[in-house]
């Protein structure tokens, strides 16, 4: 009898040993069983939300913005909303008039284009920036009888839906090369259906390579990238790119590389009023993004984050004072490096009398060439 009593203890036991480790295990957690009034909920729920404008779904931008709020969320405390958008210059648009939009990702050509062409009224004080985001590559893809943008004149060629960063870039870059086309806006997994169909020549995308909607292009599918030279046309907007294999193995072949012209991008932010419920909201947010950084250089976040360059001015645009100031306080030295770097490599190409590199190569090799003068220079100061 007594085994048998000492079986239904332990079994006793271990039920009640396993209901602890199990409710342990599955408790729910604690943001949705916070409940209160209707009123206090709605009060704390929108106390610390941040709205970013990302971008089109499957863009790098909106990779961006998703990121940010994975690294940075923080219950109630700080709660970032990334919004899918029409893209690049639609996020200004965004930016300067849709309520709830805090920040935006966007392009220096698109901030030309609304102060310059647009003339938004006073965009400068009304639109800074927190950081300069890596480049975004204008990718030019057709069917390999297509060589250059010039074979293009008179074809159809998609530019992405209107609002989309590559339905501007796109548009001044053919416009500034007087290739005329057929323009034709509408989203880009029915450009490429109507490109392999023979509906459309060629489309445009404007975004940070790679991409999965050109690394899923099968081997064999008869497209390719057009080159696009980097010249003095592009100079005041632009800067040189390039695609590898590696970027793309099934659109460039091995040990080739295709040219083309980049955008700087942007984590543009509205100038909110010193103080203002808004203000101290970006404020939380600049303070967080720069604590937790290097939660950003690691998988599986995006490779092109590494690319950042915290210090990095936007030509044209005000960094965010809020922004300013945590840069001083969290990054000081490195700011004060980078412009001692800065004036250094224009020295250096001062005394080599020659400008900047245009290809990745060239500024690659050129960059050596100036740290080790840098480092002589050094040496002889000591």
């Amino acid at each position: 009898m007594y085994p048998v009593l000492s079986r239904i203890l332990l079994i006793v036991a271990l039920t009640s040993l396993f209901r602890i480790d199990a409710a342990n295990a599955q408790a729910i957690p604690k943001s949705i069983q916070q409940g209160g009034s209707d009123v206090a909920i709605k009060e704390r729920k929108n106390a610390w939300t941040v709205g970013i404008a990302g971008g089109l779904i499957d863009g790098t931008y909106m990779r961006f913005a998703d990121e940010l709020a994975k690294v940075l969320d923080d219950g109630d405390n700080l709660r970032i909303l990334p919004m899918v958008s029409y893209g690049a210059a639609s996020n200004l648009d965004d930016l300067l008039y849709l309520r709830g939009v805090d920040l935006a990702v966007t392009q220096s050509d698109v901030f030309e284009y609304f102060r310059t062409e647009r003339k938004t009224p006073n965009l400068q004080n009304r639109v800074h920036y927190i950081l300069r985001l890596p480049i975004a590559e204008l990718h030019v893809l057709a069917n390999t009888d297509i060589h250059s943008l010039e074979d293009l004149r008179g074809k159809k060629v998609n530019f992405g839906p209107a609002g989309s960063g590559s339905s501007l870039t796109g548009t001044i870059v053919f416009q500034r090369l007087g290739v005329q086309v057929e323009q034709v806006l509408i989203d880009q997994q029915s450009a490429l259906q109507k490109l392999q169909s023979g509906e459309v020549a060629a489309l445009v995308r404007v975004v940070g390579k790679p991409v999965d909607f050109f690394t899923k292009i099968p081997p064999n599918s008869g497209l390719h990238l057009i080159p696009i030279p980097f010249t003095s046309t592009f100079a005041d907007y632009y800067t040189a790119g390039e695609f590898e294999t590696k970027d793309y193995p099934s659109l460039v072949a091995e040990g080739q590389k295709v040219d083309t012209i980049a955008v700087p991008t942007v984590l543009a932010v509205f100038n909110w009023p010193r103080g203002s419920d808004r203000y101290r909201r970006i404020e939380r947010f600049v303070e967080r993004l720069f604590i937790n950084w290097d939660q950003f250089l690691v998988a599986p976040r995006h490779p092109k984050w590494r690319d950042v360059n915290l210090g990095a001015t936007v030509p044209g645009w005000t960094r965010y004072v809020i922004a300013e100031r945590a840069l001083e306080r969290f990054h000081g030295p490195s700011v004060s490096a980078q412009e001692d770097i800065s004036r250094d490599f224009q020295a250096f190409l001062n005394r080599i009398g020659t400008s900047a590199p245009q290809s990745q190569a060239d500024r690659e090799a050129l960059f050596r060439e100036f740290l080790q003068w840098r480092e002589q220079q050094s040496g002889r100061r000591r």
